[in-house]
């Protein structure tokens, strides 16, 4: 989440994001303010977050499109940034990692929201996602195409 978060506000690429985020050095630094990094993620962890940070980057258009059809009674500027950045990484993953439980998503996505967003954003967040997995996946089926053949023309367009 904290890299979906920062692809806000970089001119890197996304490759170059992850390369300079997922490093002991980096890990070290922030350790002692997140748990989350006190430990550098191993080989299948750090597939995960390449894949869901640059599918976030490349899809961040489309899914904006869905928190703003989405959000109802909000317009999608006044969505807390991180609250955005959240419900980027569970739309993707349902969207696009057909190995990631929809429910698993969406839990995550408000656990993770719990820890920095207050109680009505978490709620906000849970209904968002909510109501886009009823819809969206009633619609149409989740997309199975593989991530790494969507992501790689795009990111090169970047």
């Amino acid at each position: 989440m904290h890299l979906s978060y920062e692809l806000s506000f970089t001119d890197l690429t996304p490759d170059e994001l992850l390369d300079q985020r997922l490093c002991n050095g980096r890990f070290q630094d922030l350790a002692p303010e997140y748990e989350v990094y006190g430990k550098l993620p191993g080989p299948s962890q750090q597939a995960y977050i390449r894949r869901a940070v640059k599918g976030v980057a490349v899809h961040g258009y489309e899914l904006d499109q869905y928190i703003a059809k989405y959000a109802r009674g909000w317009k999608f500027e006044r969505i807390p940034l991180v609250a955005a950045a959240i419900m980027r990484l569970a739309m993707f993953e349902i969207l696009y990692m057909p190995d990631v439980p929809n429910g698993a998503a969406i839990n995550e996505a408000v656990e993770i929201a719990k820890k920095y967003e207050s109680p009505e954003i978490v709620r906000y967040i849970n209904g968002v996602l909510g109501t886009f997995v009823r819809t969206e996946t009633e619609i149409q089926p989740p997309k199975t195409v593989p991530v790494a053949a969507a992501v790689e023309p795009a990111v090169e367009e970047a």
